[in-house]
């Protein structure tokens, strides 16, 4: 790879944040499957410093869900699901 192909790598490969993604605390979400859920928080990795973001289920409300900050805002994967409408994994309802 050239640098500027690195560069370019990188730029487009960037993930979004929730925060850049307009999504906050109590914000009501729908998974590309169909489920609503309610974002908690953003929680830290204590040895990686990763963010995950904690959310429930609004079906379940005792039931509570952890995924990486980065995975919860990705595209919905087109190739494995051709036919979902979202666009992202989880949008706000």
């Amino acid at each position: 790879w050239s640098e500027r192909e690195r560069r370019t790598k990188m730029t487009s490969n960037k993930t979004m944040t929730l925060a850049e993604r307009g999504l906050h605390r109590n914000d009501t979400v729908r998974h590309f499957k169909g489920g609503l859920y309610t974002i908690d928080r953003l929680a830290t990795h204590s040895e990686t410093g990763e963010s995950y973001v904690v959310y429930y289920s609004c079906a379940h409300p005792h039931k509570a869900y952890v995924r990486p900050e980065e995975m919860f805002c990705s595209e919905v994967d087109r190739a494995k699901y051709p036919d979902v409408e979202q666009k992202y994994r989880f949008e706000k309802v």
